[in-house]
């Protein structure tokens, strides 16, 4: 993956990658996040043409949820699937739809544009810091 580069309209919001390594219902593009002062995985993947992003916890249990890195939908390619215990969610909207999950996926506002995707920092939810 190639970095690219800090987004110049505000700190807000971080590349996460290039557009055109998410396919629909492809490998997922990872990134880490400082989530409640805890840094976690987080990943986004692109769905019916648009991306979505989501902190990699399950709602069951949280732990991290591909089955394979960067691998979270099923083998239709219509669901994000936790590899641990078989919760299903919407890809497009985080909500669970089968299998033990408590509700939905934490959900990570994004942007794609001039080729890139950006996530977007909110009060709980920071980039790390090194």
């Amino acid at each position: 993956m190639q970095t690219p580069q800090s987004d110049p309209t505000g700190d807000d919001w971080h590349p996460v990658c290039q557009a055109s390594e998410l396919v629909n219902s492809g490998l997922a593009c990872s990134f880490d996040v400082n989530y409640a002062g805890q840094t976690c995985r987080a990943f986004a993947v692109r769905y019916a043409g648009q991306v979505h992003a989501y902190l990699n916890r399950c709602s069951h249990v949280a732990m991290e949820m591909d089955w394979q890195p960067d691998r979270f939908f099923d083998l239709t390619g219509h669901y994000i699937v936790c590899a641990a215990h078989g919760a299903m969610f919407r890809p497009d909207s985080g909500q669970c739809v089968g299998g033990p999950g408590r509700g939905g996926l934490m959900k990570i506002e994004t942007e794609e544009r001039d080729g890139v995707v950006f996530w977007r920092s909110q009060y709980h939810l920071k980039p790390v810091q090194f």
